[in-house]
């Protein structure tokens, strides 16, 4: 046990290196449980006998590359090597939920640059909060109901050092100089972490890596009778089906209970082996819970995320039940303007429309010429004002002509614009349930009948095309389009 200048820290092994990644991600986690057991004893303690005499520290671990030659990589892979000589570093956490990841993304490394990795504690300093939140018998009280003040004896989460600076290009690097060699430091994974159990009260742990966002909870129905099926179909190569509150049933017929209260925004799990299923995330209404729930999920690192959801149908030729394949966005959602300006360009990703092309078809069995009776592709807008057609039309109706626009919705943009910010492969497949500009608005009576006959099929297109791109490979679905000039090695 260290004790300087009154920090109490862990006794942990020192920086090693690494050449096998499985063994590099066995050190991770014994630093990580290391300082997450310190610090919950410590608070156990804290809170049976009052006021620590010391302070009580314990720090990340973290991965280091340093290269000094400018490696020969594969041009092809937009991911697994930096860019130049130097050295590169990312704080961990639960290494335990991200093993396979870690172990991948070091590997590629290894194998780009021919040098080990280094693994040791950092000197970012773990919050109370966030190692307590893996011990569900230990509850950090709010500061000030507790006879003394938390943060003269722990660390507290502090949001200075809680920012997406990597992801948005903002020239982030570590105190010591090290450039980011990840997306995400551990202290902003670990408040999304956190956030995510809130808004759908189910666990990080069963998130899968193909993710639906949608806005009705028709589609919620739909999804767990689709599980259902699924889970009665030995040859599936689905296990299980995780609702609200965490319940999982590995049996079609299993019971489900009925939450007394849902959380902000369901979700739900079918899952496959090495998190290969699908999630389903009812978002609710408007770009602020696109943009909660896009913050939060991105931090796991899908391979890809997809919008199935209602809009409004601008053209006089589209119907009710109408499908809508988005090519472009017209960004009046705001909720990002201040991480990624609207003068960025979303671009379609070929990968996932050809995907959800070809899985409208396979679900209506329609081909060619015929699908443009029930689809079109075209610019999808996305407003903050879901009774925009209360107000003054002249000017957002103009906007949405010029725009070419054939749908408006309040999510798709949004989660597309987060897709390319976090790069996260996305797409959108909207459904026509109304027609505000040609007089056919959302009435209960219209929308029931609408309901009962579309949502199904709208669901399985979804699902026909998370199963197309989970075929596909990594390299390929994580293409060089999302990345920058200066990338994160690690996906």
């Amino acid at each position: 046990m260290a004790e300087q200048a009154m920090i109490r820290t862990p006794d942990v092994p020192g920086p090693e290196s690494f050449t096998d990644p499985k063994a590099a991600v066995a050190r991770l986690q014994e630093l990580y449980h290391t300082a997450v057991h310190f610090l919950s004893d410590g608070f156990a303690k804290a809170l049976r006998e009052g006021q620590p005499a010391s302070r009580i520290r314990a720090y990340y671990p973290e991965i280091r590359l340093t290269t000094t030659t400018y490696a020969k990589m594969d041009n092809r892979l937009s991911f697994g090597h930096v860019a130049e000589p130097g050295t590169y570093a990312t704080t961990v956490t639960r290494p335990d939920l991200f093993a396979s990841y870690l172990e991948q993304q070091i590997g590629l490394l290894m194998k780009s640059h021919g040098v080990p990795v280094v693994v040791g504690a950092s000197t970012t300093e773990m919050p109370v909060h966030f190692a307590a939140a893996n011990d569900p018998g230990l509850t950090v009280p709010q500061d000030g109901s507790m006879e003394f003040n938390l943060r003269d004896n722990f660390d507290v989460p502090d949001l200075s050092t809680t920012h997406d600076d990597i992801v948005n290009g903002e020239g982030f690097t570590y105190p010591d100089g090290a450039r980011p060699l990840a997306p995400f430091t551990a202290q902003r994974i670990d408040y999304s972490l956190a956030r995510l159990a809130h808004y759908t009260a189910t666990a990080p742990e069963h998130f899968q890596n193909h993710v639906l966002f949608t806005n009705y909870q028709f589609y919620v129905e739909e999804f767990e009778a689709y599980a259902r099926h699924m889970l009665a179909d030995k040859d599936s190569g689905y296990t299980s089906f995780v609702s609200t509150g965490n319940v999982e049933i590995t049996e079609p017929d299993a019971q489900l209970p009925v939450p007394a209260k849902l959380p902000q925004m369901p979700t739900y799990h079918l899952k496959r082996a090495n998190g290969a299923g699908i999630t389903l995330v009812n978002i609710g209404v408007g770009p602020s819970n696109a943009k909660t729930a896009t913050d939060h999920i991105a931090v796991l690192r899908p391979h890809a995320w997809l919008m199935v959801g209602h809009c409004a149908g601008l053209r006089n030729s589209q119907r009710l039940g109408d499908f809508v394949l988005a090519h472009a966005y017209l960004r009046e959602d705001h909720v990002l303007d201040d991480d990624l300006p609207v003068w960025v360009p979303i671009p379609a990703l070929a990968e996932i429309q050809i995907a959800l092309e070809t899985a409208v078809a396979d679900v209506t069995e329609l081909e060619g010429y015929e699908l443009k009776r029930i689809m079109r592709t075209g610019t999808v807008a996305t407003i903050d004002n879901r009774n925009w057609e209360l107000r003054e039309q002249a000017g957002p109706v103009q906007r949405l002509s010029q725009s070419r626009a054939i749908a408006l919705d309040m999510e798709s943009a949004t989660i597309a614009a987060n897709g390319f910010r976090f790069r996260v492969p996305y797409g959108t497949l909207l459904c026509v349930s109304d027609k505000p500009l040609h007089g056919e608005l959302k009435l209960p009576g219209m929308a029931s009948e609408f309901y009962k006959t579309q949502v199904a099929a709208h669901l399985m297109i979804g699902i026909r095309a998370m199963e197309r791109l989970r075929e596909m490979p990594l390299e390929r679905i994580h293409s060089r389009k999302l990345r920058s000039f200066e990338e994160t090695a690690f996906l």
